[in-house]
């Protein structure tokens, strides 16, 4: 799509032209444009905290560093709005200093280049935190100029497609991504504090398995082999139990190959946890206290709501069946029509739902449960016993039609996936035969054979609990982000057309004073 001209009706094109004018004035005055080194000594908050507190006196001498995103003058002063990471700075000069060569340099510059700066600290007149320069350098010149200074790109495609762009013009967008990684810090402590030892398995798998999605598929050249990129991390984390460790996790990418959507990136990242001696109500708790630590790590005014509902994260979570569930919000009693599955294919057809041919009960409680109930869910809410047929890697419950098995729902998301995991080898054979044989029916999301994940189990892997948490939406949730791309610093997006390559989006600087 065509952007509008940047404002003050200079095309970009013409304003690049400008730059590297400037550039080319730059070497031959002997200035490098970039690569230079500098190194400050206060960020630009940390020097603003320490101006004198009266105005025109001279505190001690400084030297920051950042990008300008303000210019302006007034009566043969010059001045400008350095901005780091920590926040931002005045840099001033007046005609009096160094025969006003400073004020030039000043006066020079373009929005959006990133400058160092060494001089004392004051404050102005009117009490604005400055630093009085002694001397400026160029460290990157800025060929394109900034989206416009506290409006950024309007464009929400552009956001996403040029994120540096949206953080530079945004800075409550990086507020987004710091309080990512507070979660993701408080996960670990959680885990590490009960004694887990984080690992890193194979994002390359010659099988794709632990999870019912399509893969993504690669060729490794040297040893002629195909290669897929795994969609979950669960087996190789079993085959660690198998080798003797009791508690590991891993917090990693896991790659699924499927549409996108508002919930939906092809990559995403993924958090397991494996317990030898562990089982569902072990999970629960350790679910529990990970929810909790989560949301301590990014408190907010602002209450969690769903629908109207106001829902919190503090402990215990209620504990709900499918059957349950399914029978509250539909009427139909899955367990009284158990025996007859062609009637429930007929009742799921009724309330909408699509199913495979000649369904068994359990997928059709499953289906009916996924597409009708769950997104209605404000939770927090364990939902248990899992029809056996969809989840071939937990183990039996005293129930033999399900599993143990819960998926913690909030906001009417799936945000946890956990089991008291199957240790059964001629089950495991079984089941995994089974999901193989759906597979080469033409199910693409079904299980593929992992022969050697089964020969692990045939050594003796102890009785466990384990949990998947999808990081992604957790963070959706506590900052609440509409989107998974808003929370995704560089999400999957469509190609671009040939039109929009060059284009910048919605980019505007803002004018000079």
């Amino acid at each position: 799509m065509t952007q509008p001209p940047p404002a003050g009706g200079k095309a970009l094109a013409e304003i690049i032209a400008e730059r590297l004018r400037k550039v080319e004035q730059l070497q031959r005055a002997g200035v490098a444009p970039w690569g230079v080194d500098f190194h400050p000594s206060l960020s630009c908050a940390d020097a603003a905290q320490r101006v004198p507190a009266e105005p025109g006196q001279l505190g001690e001498s400084v030297s920051v560093a950042g990008r300008i995103l303000g210019m302006r003058s007034s009566g043969g002063i010059a001045f400008a709005d350095c901005s780091d990471e920590s926040g931002a700075l005045q840099l001033m000069a007046t005609r009096e200093q160094a025969a006003g060569s400073l004020v030039e340099q000043l006066e020079q510059l373009d929005l959006g280049d990133i400058v160092g700066a060494e001089g004392k600290l004051t404050r102005t007149r009117r009490a604005e935190p400055s630093l009085s320069l002694d001397r400026l350098t160029m460290l990157a010149k800025s060929l394109r100029p900034p989206a416009a200074k506290g409006r950024g790109l309007t464009d929400i495609e552009q956001r996403y497609r040029r994120r540096y762009l949206d953080l530079l013009s945004s800075p409550g967008q990086r507020e987004i991504f710091r309080q990512r990684s507070r979660i993701i810090q408080a996960l670990r402590q959680v885990l590490d504090g009960r004694g887990f030892l984080e690992v890193e398995t194979p994002m390359l798998q010659p099988v794709p398995g632990g999870g019912n999605a399509r893969p993504f598929r690669t060729h490794h050249n040297s040893l002629d082999v195909e290669l897929f990129l795994r969609i979950a991390i669960e087996l190789y984390l079993k085959r660690l139990l198998v080798g003797g460790f009791e508690r590991v996790y891993e917090i990693g990418r896991t790659f699924r190959n499927e549409g996108l959507s508002p919930r939906r990136n092809p990559e995403f990242t993924l958090l397991e946890a494996y317990q030898a001696y562990g089982n569902l109500e072990t999970m629960k708790e350790l679910c529990q206290a990970l929810m909790v630590a989560s949301a301590d790590a990014v408190p907010s005014e602002a209450a969690l709501e769903f629908e109207g509902a106001e829902i919190s994260l503090r402990p215990p979570f209620p504990s709900r069946t499918m059957l349950e569930l399914v029978h509250e919000a539909t009427g139909v009693d899955f367990d009284r029509l158990w025996d007859e599955p062609q009637q429930l294919a007929g009742e799921a057809a009724r309330l909408g739902v699509e199913l495979p041919v000649q369904p068994s009960s359990g997928q059709a409680l499953f289906a009916v449960y996924e597409h009708v109930v769950e997104a209605h869910l404000s939770g927090p809410v364990f939902v248990t016993d899992y029809p056996v047929e969809v989840s071939p890697l937990a183990r039996l419950s005293s129930d033999p039609r399900f599993v143990e098995r819960f998926e913690l729902v909030v906001a009417g998301r799936e945000l946890v996936n956990a089991f008291s995991e199957l240790n059964d080898p001629i089950e495991q054979r079984r089941r995994l035969e089974e999901q193989a044989r759906l597979r080469a029916e033409g199910d693409p999301e079904a299980q593929p054979f992992d022969a050697d994940f089964v020969e692990a189990l045939e050594q003796g892997m102890p009785p466990a609990g384990g949990l998947g948490l999808g990081v992604d939406r957790l963070v959706m949730l506590l900052t609440g982000a509409k989107s998974i791309r808003d929370i995704l610093l560089f999400p999957t997006l469509r190609p671009q057309s040939p039109d929009d390559s060059e284009t910048n989006g919605d980019l505007r600087p803002p004018p000079s004073a």
